[in-house]
């Protein structure tokens, strides 16, 4: 076998070990990006936790095939990168923002999240959403509020009786 033939195995190794290890991976068609915006975007990824990488069609369409995954074999054509996030939803946004910002520059594509394909209008949808960390603490909040409110109840009353009683001792002297 030929030494470029090894390099490749191993790259599709190395993508489906980011596949396996992400909670979602977002392509994105890119034409026309000057360096600038580039090195913009790719800080605005790495801000995010968002590993970006700019791969070969075949070698990614490989990598989801040994996975057993080929509902990207149609979506895998013309200049793609792709995007491998830390959660399901950090990748979605920065890439939606990206694609408002430089209009054409950027198209969403499609992304694969929780084990399955979601179409470009889902991504512009998993960007709406809150991160799994800003739900957990909006729950957190909800759950705290009545027992704050609670105890808060529980420290009038005593209050109450002491303003009362300190009421009736000024009148008594």
């Amino acid at each position: 076998m030929s030494a470029n033939f090894e390099a490749k195995k191993v790259v599709v190794e190395e993508i489906k070990s980011k596949i396996q290890n992400s909670k979602s991976v977002v392509f994105v068609k890119f034409n026309g990006l000057s360096v600038a915006e580039d090195t913009e975007l790719r800080r605005e990824f790495r801000k995010n936790n968002v590993e970006y990488k700019v791969l070969k069609n075949t070698l990614v369409r490989r990598a989801f095939n040994d996975l057993g995954i080929t509902d990207f074999d149609e979506d895998l054509n013309g200049p793609t990168s792709v995007a491998f996030g830390s959660d399901e939803t950090g990748a979605s946004k920065v890439i939606v923002e990206a694609a408002k910002k430089y209009d054409s520059k950027v198209v969403v594509k499609c992304a694969f999240v929780d084990g399955g394909k979601v179409d470009a209008n889902g991504v512009k949808t998993l960007a709406s959403m809150p991160s799994k960390e800003e739900l957990i603490a909006k729950m957190l909040g909800s759950l705290q509020a009545p027992i704050s409110k609670f105890v808060g109840v529980l420290s009038a009353m005593p209050r109450s009786l002491v303003i009362a009683l300190n009421a009736i001792a000024e009148k008594k002297a």
